[in-house]
């Protein structure tokens, strides 16, 4: 027997072992390491992976940052094909002969195709695998933009953005379940802010499609370069992004040995590894690791347990919970104030008196929105490192509401930055007073924006899906809400009282929910989970066991 397992075991890997578990509220983990277990900052690896080298918490560092690189570029090339062509909208009115109105849908309809679309997509990723649903959305995000670059007629081009903006619908959802297949707990805060600056760096669209407009070129060139940025990425997606979606069995009581995989044979024979009174030769007959060629395959195995329609529906409980709640308006809210607010209103105010810039040149708010985020990057780590310091300070056990105390600074800076804003287009003060204040809302934004993520996705760990699908709705519905009538407010009102006011406002007291989650973040997550609705959660949750 000793022979066939020196033969079984891979002996140029070594595979990551640990005896963390989430204990019987949702968002509350044991961390404490046991003899044997793999380590980060101290404290045992969740979630538990295989002992199989296909396992994706197994992967090389290498293979999670390029899967990751690629599903953030996505997001970043989805988000900026439905913003860029923002700037045309005076351009297609006047090429079909319709109004500004009219012409604003090109913008406005793939957009909530963009939003609503994760609503089919990511039951479909659950039911044949993220891989297939990846490329297939990547093909029709690219035949859309195709098809705009082509259309001469009004409808032909409202039909072919509609199309790439469903296509890439899922491309906010997938980067944040692949975190969640891939990466351990204790890395989930640095990758999510990684994929939150692509996704927000997305609204920069406009500035590049201004630009090409301004030297001359036909606004079709814009869709013609996100065509070959996206059929590069989907060769580079092909070969190097592989299924995630793994079926974990839950860990037998194993008693750990601290040993090397070099020892196992020899272990095993003496007996030290067993599970009661079970052979020990059940435990240490790992799987082969898969081919290069065998990851090419585009399609996954079916997943029958997955219900498709009821996938459709069960996200819609969601916006009754909480944490989940909380994180559709962080999102809602601040997309309505950069994506809505700022674009609106700034380039009004920047071509008329007192500074009467070029119109080509009102894109350069684009600018302060990348500074903002760009600055926030840095402390991308801080909400990891903060929990598992709180979490060796808490005898190991890890609490979801660890990670948020970082949120603090984005609380105040935010709103502040939302209030210079309002101020200066009151007034008409100097133009940096533009910039300054979106760029401080983007900072504080970015906090938002990927711990709150972080944070529910730590609550409900095994629930991302629905999640995702609730959150990715009810922002849609929130910033729409907010810019639908903006431009007819601030003329009645004004921008001190609509922006440095009512909108501030609004932005606070979201921002101060932090304190809430804060304190009373576990005993919230407690009432939830023996609620009926929590219950009937967590049993959908243990059928799936997919992770």
């Amino acid at each position: 027997m000793s022979e066939d397992l020196k033969v079984e075991v891979p002996m140029e890997k070594h595979l990551v072992h640990s005896h963390a578990h989430e204990e019987d509220i949702p968002g509350t983990v044991n961390l404490r390491v046991a003899e044997g277990d793999d380590t980060a900052y101290g404290q045992a690896l969740f979630p538990v992976p295989a002992e199989d080298p296909n396992d994706p918490l197994q992967w090389s560092n290498t293979k999670k940052t390029i899967i990751l690189i690629v599903c953030a570029t996505y997001s970043f090339l989805g988000n900026s094909a439905l913003l860029g062509p923002s700037v045309y909208i005076g351009l297609y009115s006047k090429e079909f002969n319709i109004t500004p109105t009219k012409a604003s849908g090109l913008i406005s309809y793939p957009n909530l195709a963009f939003g609503f679309g994760s609503l089919l997509l990511v039951p479909l990723y659950l039911k044949i695998g993220r891989r297939p649903v990846m490329l297939g959305s990547m093909l029709c995000f690219i035949c859309g933009l195709i098809g705009a670059s082509q259309a001469t007629t009004f409808n032909g081009l409202m039909v072919a953005r509609v199309f790439h903006g469903l296509g890439s619908g899922v491309c906010e959802a997938l980067p944040v379940q692949l975190v969640n297949d891939i990466f351990f707990l204790h890395e989930r805060g640095k990758r999510i802010g990684y994929y939150t600056v692509a996704l927000c760096l997305g609204a920069t669209g406009p500035l590049y499609a201004g630009y090409m407009l301004a030297g001359g070129y036909s606004w079709r060139l814009y869709f013609y370069v996100e065509i070959a940025f996206a059929g590069a990425l989907f060769i580079v997606a092909f070969l190097f992004v592989e299924e995630t979606a793994y079926k974990r069995v839950p860990p037998s009581n194993v008693s750990p040995t601290p040993s090397s995989p070099s020892t196992h044979s020899a272990e095993a024979k003496e007996g030290g590894l067993h599970v009661e009174e079970t052979p020990p030769a059940i435990n240490t007959a790992i799987p082969k690791r898969k081919t290069f060629l065998q990851t090419l395959k585009p399609w996954s195995e079916i997943n029958h347990e997955s219900e498709f329609f009821m996938m459709m529906i069960r996200p819609f409980t969601y916006f009754t919970v909480p944490a989940v709640f909380w994180v559709i308006c962080t999102y809602g809210i601040y997309i309505g104030l950069g994506a809505l607010a700022f674009n609106f209103t700034f380039p009004l105010k920047i071509v008329a008196p007192p500074y009467n810039w070029k119109e080509e040149s009102t894109g350069l708010i684009a600018v302060a929105n990348a500074v903002g985020y760009l600055l926030a990057v840095p402390f991308a780590f801080t909400s990891d490192r903060f929990a598992a310091h709180l979490t060796r300070r808490n005898n190991g056990i890890r609490e979801a509401e660890m990670r948020l105390p970082v949120l603090l600074p984005g609380m105040i800076i935010a709103p502040a930055g939302l209030i210079l804003y309002g101020l200066t287009a009151q007034h008409d003060l100097h133009f940096m007073g533009y910039m300054v204040g979106v760029a401080m809302v983007n900072w504080g934004g970015y906090f938002y924006f990927s711990f709150t993520l972080a944070y529910a996705v730590d609550c409900y760990n095994a629930d991302t899906s629905e999640m995702l699908i609730a959150m990715n709705l009810g922002k849609q519905a929130i910033s729409f809400g907010m810019g639908v009538k903006l431009l007819d407010w601030i003329l009645e009102r004004g921008y001190a009282v609509v922006i440095s006011g009512i909108f501030t406002a609004v932005l606070l007291v979201n921002n101060l929910a932090l304190i809430v989650f804060w304190f009373y973040g576990k005993k919230i997550r407690i009432f939830t989970a023996r609620s009926w609705l929590g219950g009937w959660h967590a049993k959908r949750a243990k059928e799936k066991m997919v992770h």
